[in-house]
């Protein structure tokens, strides 16, 4: 029976992860900017023909909406299961994305892209972690979190080259067209795979000496409860900076790429996904091991020296190409540590039972950071031609989030 179990358990753990191999389609929103930006300046019948300033807009509402939406989908996986929240998911992503292969409108990319797709992700995201952490004890909590998420940063590397050999055939419509059809099948069929433990289950731990013992688990709180706590609003503006930070390279990455790399940008922007996935394994891990707090500590360290060191390498015209996707692919394993320990930290913190609604919370620090920053981004590129000016700011803020977290408190001990 155990064995069952825990097979099942490892089935939802990788069932999760694929449906975010599909959803992680966010993050190569560079190369479909890149295309738009082309057309803008190409001109002609059936081109873009939007303001250079507002590229990034449906990419930056995306963020804003997907955050946002967890709520409701935490709330909805919460009460009728993640299938039918993963199920739903898959539908919204794939009417948005079919939406928008139809025009150029700017409208309707911000609403398909930005509104449609957004809550899909939203919706997805927010259905596969939970019944995977409800398999297995607090001592795996990191590691599980980990491996979900990874899907969805390890997505570019395969998206990020079907989409530039799409476009090259396709164009950008028919690529968005392929793009929808194949995740609302591909989503929609993994959400099947999606379940929750038997009521009442307790996962059991082996220890050295072969025995088991209970698991202590957190008190379980009401998202009500948890807003009470000044450890929810320290969590929420940390995970604003390094999600905000992070994510303003990501959106950006094919273009800062652009300059040494040409038509091969778009491969800074798969390695960098291999960073993204690999940072949230690893984080997932390491916190299980030293703890969540010092482990997000570090990492945001870690992405303040990137991001000052990125200022003369983005800025110099003889980059070469492969010191470039070695800052981009660190950047992004910085980055990806986020979406490993923040959903820990949530469980950590306020237990289970109401795990889908109090990270849904939670999680619009980052929709709020990818807005913020990739629009401020956008904008500070657009004056100056530069993403200096960008990074300083990421930096400086990634300084004051690392002093941030010595306010922390709690939970630090893991059961084993």
């Amino acid at each position: 029976m155990l064995q069952q179990i825990k097979n099942r358990g490892w089935i939802v753990t990788f069932s999760g992860m694929c449906i975010n191999l599909a959803l992680g389609i966010l993050y190569t929103w560079s190369i479909f900017k890149g295309s738009i930006e082309k057309s803008i300046k190409a001109g002609g019948e059936g081109a873009f023909n939007w303001d250079l300033s507002s590229l990034n807009d449906p990419y930056a509402i995306c963020c804003l909406v997907f955050s946002f939406a967890m709520i409701l989908a935490g709330k909805c996986q919460d009460r009728f299961g993640p299938r039918i929240t993963a199920f739903m998911g898959g539908l919204l992503v794939g009417i948005g994305f079919i939406w928008i292969s139809t025009t150029t409108s700017y409208a309707v990319w911000i609403i398909g892209f930005g509104i449609l797709a957004g809550t899909g992700i939203g919706f997805g995201y927010s259905a596969a972690t939970p019944p995977a952490l409800k398999w297995f004890p607090p001592s795996k909590t990191g590691l599980i979190a980990g491996l979900v998420v990874s899907g969805f940063g390890l997505a570019s590397v395969y998206i990020a080259p079907l989409s530039q050999y799409l476009l090259g055939i396709w164009g950008l419509q028919k690529a968005m067209l392929f793009f929808g059809i194949a995740f609302l099948i591909v989503v929609c069929v993994l959400s099947m795979m999606l379940k929750n433990p038997p009521v009442g289950y307790k996962p059991a731990v082996i220890n050295t000496k072969g025995r088991t013992h209970p698991i202590i688990a957190a008190k379980d709180s009401t998202p009500g409860e948890m807003l009470k706590t000044g450890t929810f609003y320290s969590l929420w503006i940390i995970f604003f900076i390094g999600s905000g930070a992070g994510l303003m390279v990501i959106g950006s990455v094919a273009g800062m790429a652009k300059q040494s790399m040409g038509e091969l940008a778009f491969l800074a922007v798969a390695i960098m996904a291999i960073g993204n996935a690999g940072g949230r394994i690893i984080a997932g891990i390491l916190s299980d091991k030293i703890g969540r707090r010092a482990t997000l500590t570090i990492m945001l360290t870690f992405q303040a020296v990137l991001m000052f060191v990125a200022i003369p390498i983005v800025g110099s015209s003889s980059t070469k190409p492969l010191l470039l996707v070695v800052l981009a692919t660190f950047i992004g394993f910085n980055y990806g540590t986020n979406l490993s320990l923040f959903p820990s930290l949530t469980k950590d913190h306020w237990g289970l039972k109401n795990f889908g609604t109090n990270y849904g919370i939670v999680f619009t620090a980052w929709g709020v950071g990818g807005f913020v920053l990739g629009r401020v981004s956008q904008m500070l590129q657009a004056y100056s031609g530069a993403y200096t000016s960008s990074l300083a700011i990421a930096g400086v803020m990634l300084i004051c989030g690392a002093l941030l977290t010595f306010t922390l408190k709690g939970k630090e001990k893991i059961t084993k």
